[in-house]
């Protein structure tokens, strides 16, 4: 292999336990920076916009997160494919992935982006979003809709280092990404008055801004992204198996976000105040995420890069490792969210009945924060080693739960709306569970 790559680090020597803390503080630190600009911005336009404006941005959640997910998971099969050329110290090929990835994440995107743009507001329709925020919410969702080809550009730069082991160049980018964003957002929301569009603004410009920077970056700075007339020639096989691992994960993200379009929709039939309420959890929930998706991304590159290395021995040690450093975390996390749910629900809105429904809400799902831990662990482990078959069994269960089970359990009359939230945990655990089961098969398979 050759040296002198900048930030490139070798995950198949070395302590696992410190190789993956040490991947994913940079990526934690990265997400949590994106999560709190997401708080920033549902503070700004629910403090200074109100809180049908949040509900608008809220209600289209769901809806940006599929047509993200089709892109995303052909970056993140690419970032496999590239960490398991890299383990096995093949610096062509990792090249020729970097390469073949771009090509499949320059075209894909804009397909996805023009066809999301005119499907906004029947999609919006079909989720029963109110009537009182639908025109902002079709504004928020078209705005986003351009912005796809912007995000998949940072994606793209952000899975081809992280797959080499460099995941502080992506922080970097990502931090001024956020904190244009905010400041974006103070002024086309508080300065020029521009509503749910200014903050939809201020993340397309942010992005774009964010995606190029990051691309520049490597270009300059990491030797895998020069590439010589070779490199970027279309290699079928490389593109089949980026294609191969990235349309399961495509599907999974997808299907995942076709059963959080199916939980909206049962939100949205509850009115205005549980769309609120629900989306500041959401908002919260996301940042309880971030440790256990880059937990989960770390070990989904140090898997790869030791099963292409053959160290299949150091694959079981970090992913029993990660399930430690998961539990610690959960231990931390839930009784937080029992005791001052409320406080951090008031965070997003003054309206004391939304941030009642928050905090109880809080309570409810903090109980089942363990299995959403395994889901990530397990997840990481496996795609890292391609487990395709994984990726799309995870999904199909999470939109089998999330179609079954909010529905039953909002019907019955003692539990009537807490469903929504007793459902998000029932699927957690469901899904822990298959998780699990998988990861018990291909361990013995192997």
């Amino acid at each position: 292999m050759s040296k002198n790559k900048s930030a490139v680090i070798n995950m198949t020597e070395g302590n696992p336990i410190s190789l993956i803390l040490m991947f994913s503080v940079p990526m934690l630190i990265g997400n949590l920076f994106q999560q709190v600009y997401n708080l920033v911005d549902s503070v700004i336009v629910g403090q200074f916009v109100g809180a049908d404006a949040l509900a608008a941005i809220g209600a289209t959640g769901s809806v940006t997160f599929l047509f993200f997910a089709l892109c995303n998971g052909i970056g993140s099969g690419g970032g496999i494919v590239t960490s398991q050329c890299f383990g096995k110290g093949d610096d062509s090929q990792v090249k020729s992935c970097i390469a073949n990835t771009g090509f499949i994440m320059l075209v894909f995107p804009l397909i996805v982006g023009i066809v999301a743009f005119f499907l906004s507001e029947p999609v919006l329709v079909l989720l029963s979003t109110p009537d009182e925020i639908m025109q902002d919410a079709v504004a928020y969702m078209r705005i986003m809709c351009i912005g796809i080809i912007f995000v998949s550009l940072y994606n793209f730069a952000s899975s081809m280092l992280r797959a080499l082991g460099d995941s502080k160049t992506p922080l970097y980018f990502l931090i001024f990404s956020c904190i244009l964003n905010t400041f974006l957002d103070i002024l086309f929301v508080c300065v020029f008055k521009m509503s749910v569009q200014g903050a939809g603004y201020a993340t397309v410009i942010s992005q774009l801004v964010s995606g190029l920077g990051c691309m520049i970056y490597a270009v300059k700075c990491n030797e895998y992204f020069r590439l010589t007339k070779a490199d970027v020639a279309f290699n079928p096989e490389i593109s089949l198996k980026v294609i191969k691992l990235g349309v399961p994960l495509s599907l999974q993200f997808s299907l995942i976000a076709i059963s959080c379009m199916a939980l909206q929709r049962v939100v949205n039939s509850f009115g205005k105040v549980t769309v609120a309420a629900f989306t500041a959890t959401s908002r919260i929930e996301n940042i309880i995420h971030q440790p256990y998706g880059t937990l989960g991304a770390a070990l989904s590159t140090y898997t790869g890069q030791n099963y292409g290395a053959g160290k299949m021995d150091r694959v079981r040690t970090g992913y029993h490792k990660s399930l430690l450093i998961m539990l610690a975390f959960t231990i931390i996390m839930v009784p937080i969210m029992q005791l001052f749910g409320e406080p951090i629900t008031r965070l997003f809105v003054e309206d004391k009945e939304v941030i009642e429904m928050g905090a109880k809400a809080l309570r409810i799902t903090s109980l089942f924060y363990v299995m959403l831990g395994v889901i990530y662990v397990v997840r990481g482990v496996l795609n890292g080693l391609g487990d395709a078959f994984f990726a799309l069994l995870n999904g199909i269960v999470e939109v089998i739960g999330r179609f079954i089970v909010p529905i039953a359990l909002t019907t019955i009359p003692f539990i009537g709306l807490w469903g929504i939230w007793w459902s998000v945990g029932i699927v957690w655990f469901i899904s822990g569970l298959t998780a699990w089961m998988r990861y018990v098969y291909y361990k013995r398979k192997m």
